[in-house]
């Protein structure tokens, strides 16, 4: 059982009474007889997100004991190191660490003296694995003290901690405002104020409206202190003095909430890899339009969520009461099984931070842009945020693309997430598949992660890359950018378990619609399927294949599947038909074939085509160059006799005019 806050966190005095049955505090997964097993909603008890006292099983020694971490001989110190270093390897370089509290059942807190020295204790293991300790909070229990630590990596100049939170919820639920506020450290007036500076396009703002995928970030220095200085003059950021500051840096994913570009949420969600998902509520609005739609895409590609309800400052105090039962009831269904936790005061924050890798629990804030209030315990559970999906450096490096830019005076650059291994400058990859399934040798030009120049990045960092001698027109989202060691191949047809979430009618085979998978996004047919029709909530092993070009799939990838109203996700199983290099000859041959036919033929017209004589005029404006060509192709109707306008010479003519 995780090592929490052991006493119940008191609630705010504005705090709503209908709460008490709606939501619970965070204070029931504390350690007290009131955890986990003894709530009707505690049903399994969390994965531990914290380490307290070094606790260790290894090697024989009991490490559950309060005591442990007093006076350690040179064993239990190299236990505690290992120990501790594996923690850090899975929180991605930090984790919250509890000092005066056992499993063993004992009271807890330490004296005066024995944390002294359980705090050395703690202070040299972070010396050993270069690490800063950050207190976050001290309490009295009934046995003495208890401190929660921070610990976190200490990282070079041009490196830093990346957690990627893509922010989804319904159209005027107020995400690119709050987004606005947590970046440039300025309360909104109410009127959109704060939402003008990210967004990017003339139309977003003079809608209001997000259409396209944004990115800010939002940086904390080694103390947890946000970094984030807008310009003075003209209130941007420096995204490089940022990511230079910072020892962590939160991605924002500003997605759309209009139902009209459910296609570019989808993309976001699928082709950026979020960490994590936050889903904003608008208080006086309540759960609306596409919140659900939104809260089942995260949990359909095991995005964990925590909420963030907006615009409590205008809210009447029933209307809020309602929106959060509405909120828990929604949490608590059976498709979500998620536990709702109310976070009022920084014992909240540390709990759910702590907790919130189970998946399970789901916090919820309550956060004004206007008055600015709650907006500090937001900030504090982004900086204790840390993704828990591990990467080696020694697997065989591979990139996603997700966007490409032309940049003048660099060329071609290309933009996405490292999926896994290590790249370096001018290291060499494929780049690939191209239409024919083949992959290009290409080299790494430059490296920028947040604009900011880099030697290298790691899995689960985005960047950027410039590349060397190849066009953009080349290049398309969902191609990867992979190891030679790989030796990848490109795939037409694959096998996949699915579940239809929502269909009006029935699919069957021939059914076409949009797969989303990684960064891909291409339609698909159904060839077969292994049950005659499928309907909404049916499952099923379906058998897939692309109709424009193949693309390079892994088995156990998440997909999304959608055409209109119709949703379905499911898991890749099995890839069938690969693009072979005989094959590619083959095409290479076949199109470089069809080409030079083409060319021999020269200006003469194919025969099953009429001439540009036989053709009758069209009428209507067809602009200034159209216009020139029909009144030449009049004057030669003009000309030609009826015989003559289907002799080779006549058809010549009219082709080459």
């Amino acid at each position: 059982m995780a090592s929490l806050a052991a006493h119940e966190p008191s609630l705010s005095p504005n705090s709503i009474p209908v709460l008490a049955d709606a939501l619970m505090p965070a204070s029931i997964f504390a350690p007290d007889g009131g955890g986990c097993g003894d709530h009707d909603a505690g049903e399994e008890c969390f994965e531990d997100g914290d380490l307290f006292n070094g606790e260790a099983g290894d090697l024989g020694i009991d490490f559950t004991n309060k005591l442990a971490l007093v006076s350690p001989n040179g064993e239990q110190y190299d236990s505690l190191l290992r120990q501790l270093r594996e923690r850090m390897d899975e929180g991605c370089g930090e984790t919250i660490y509890v000092v005066g509290m056992g499993s063993d059942g004992g009271d807890y807190g330490l004296d005066e003296g024995d944390m002294e020295a359980s705090v050395a204790t703690v202070q040299s293991l972070c010396e050993q694995t270069e690490s800063e300790l950050i207190l976050l909070r001290e309490r009295i229990e009934a046995g003495g003290q208890v401190r929660d630590y921070l610990i976190r990596r200490r990282v070079g100049d041009q490196d830093f901690l990346e957690v990627r939170v893509a922010v989804v919820g319904n159209v005027d639920a107020g995400k690119s405002t709050l987004l606005g506020v947590l970046t440039h450290g300025e309360l909104d007036n109410g009127r959109g104020f704060a939402r003008q500076k990210l967004f990017r396009h003339k139309h977003e703002m003079e809608s209001g409206r997000t259409s396209s995928v944004g990115n800010d970030i939002l940086g904390f220095d080694q103390k947890g202190q946000v970094v984030n200085k807008p310009d003075s003059h003209g209130g941007s950021l420096d995204w490089t003095k940022i990511c230079e500051r910072s020892s962590k840096v939160i991605t924002f994913i500003d997605l759309a909430g209009h139902e009209k570009y459910l296609k570019t949420t989808v993309f976001g969600m699928t082709g950026h890899l979020p960490d994590f998902c936050m889903l904003m509520v608008g208080s006086n609005a309540g759960i609306v339009g596409m919140t659900k739609e939104h809260l089942g895409l995260a949990l359909a590609l095991n995005v964990p969520v925590f909420v963030v309800v907006t615009k409590i400052d205008m809210c009447p105090a029933n209307i809020l009461a309602e929106t959060l039962h509405l909120l828990q009831r929604l949490l608590k269904s059976p498709g979500c099984r998620k536990i709702p936790v109310l976070v009022q005061n920084k014992d909240d924050v540390i709990v759910t931070a702590s907790n919130f890798s189970s998946e399970r629990m789901c916090p919820i804030f309550q956060v004004s842009n206007v008055t600015g209030e709650n907006m500090d315990l937001l900030k504090m559970f982004l900086n204790l945020l840390s993704s828990k999906t591990s990467y080696r450096e020694d697997e065989p490096a591979e990139f996603q693309i997700d966007d490409t830019y032309s940049v003048p005076g660099v060329g071609t650059v290309v933009s996405g997430t490292t999926l896994r291994g290590l790249i370096r400058l001018n290291d060499t990859l494929l780049l690939g598949p191209d239409p024919l399934g083949s992959f290009l040798s290409i080299a790494v030009k430059s490296i920028h992660r947040k604009r900011m120049p880099v030697k290298e990045v790691r899995g689960g960092q985005t960047a950027s890359f410039a590349l060397k001698k190849i066009k953009r027109s080349s290049i398309r989202k969902g191609m990867v950018m992979i190891s030679p060691r790989l030796t990848p191949q490109a795939t037409w047809e694959f096998m996949a378990e699915i579940l239809v979430l929502h269909h009006p009618t029935t699919i069957s085979p021939r059914y076409q619609a949009m797969v989303h998978c990684g960064s891909i996004r291409q339609t698909a047919t159904i060839l077969t399927m292994n049950r005659d029709c499928l309907r909404t909530g049916d499952k099923a092993s379906v058998h897939f294949r692309f109709i424009k070009t193949p693309e390079y799939l892994h088995t156990d990838q998440r997909l999304v599947f959608r055409e209109g109203r119709t949703k379905a996700v499911g898991t890749i199983t099995k890839l069938l038909q690969s693009v072979t290099k005989a094959q590619q000859a083959k095409m290479q041959s076949t199109k470089k074939g069809t080409t030079s036919a083409n060319e021999e033929a020269g200006s003469a017209p194919r025969p099953d085509s009429p001439s540009a004589g036989q053709l009758p005029p069209k009428s209507g404006g067809g602009g200034r160059r159209r216009g020139g060509q029909r009144h030449r192709g009049k004057a030669l109707n003009s000309t030609a006799s009826p015989t003559s306008q289907h002799t080779p010479a006549a058809a010549g003519v009219g082709t080459t005019a």
